[in-house]
């Protein structure tokens, strides 16, 4: 089981840059799929960013491609979510997942299903973050 602590959200202006960033306990974090996810008020939990054990693979969203990035440092125990180019519409709280599922996996349930948020078994609380225009 993992364990996680999510922080670094806030408050920016439209076409500006936050770095999250995601602590976890558990002497298997390495051996996990981590990801981030996003839920704004009203709406439903939303796939942002998955990266397998190793870093080596990386998977986005269409609507953060090019705009956000997803790190891990395993000596660390920690992952990242560096965003740039924000936008109103990224406002949410962000919130860290993982899984001891293989990446692929993984990528198998969120882009098949309608709920992406399956392919997912340990969750942290989130932190806020707020784009404004």
């Amino acid at each position: 089981q993992v364990h996680m602590v999510e922080s670094g959200g806030g408050l920016v202006q439209a076409g500006g840059s936050l770095r999250l960033s995601c602590a976890a306990s558990g002497r298997t974090f390495s051996t996990y799929t981590m990801g981030w996810f996003r839920q704004a008020p009203g709406k439903e939990r939303e796939f942002v960013a998955l990266i397998s054990w190793s870093g080596g693979n990386t998977y986005y969203a269409d609507s953060v491609k090019g705009r956000f990035t997803i790190s891990r440092d395993n000596a660390k125990n920690t992952v990242y979510l560096q965003m740039n180019s924000l936008k109103p519409e990224d406002t949410a709280v962000y919130i860290c997942a993982a899984t001891a599922a293989p990446f692929e996996n993984s990528i198998l349930v969120i882009t098949t299903t309608s709920a992406a948020y399956n392919a997912m078994n340990y969750w942290g609380k989130g932190t806020p973050v707020t784009v404004s225009s």
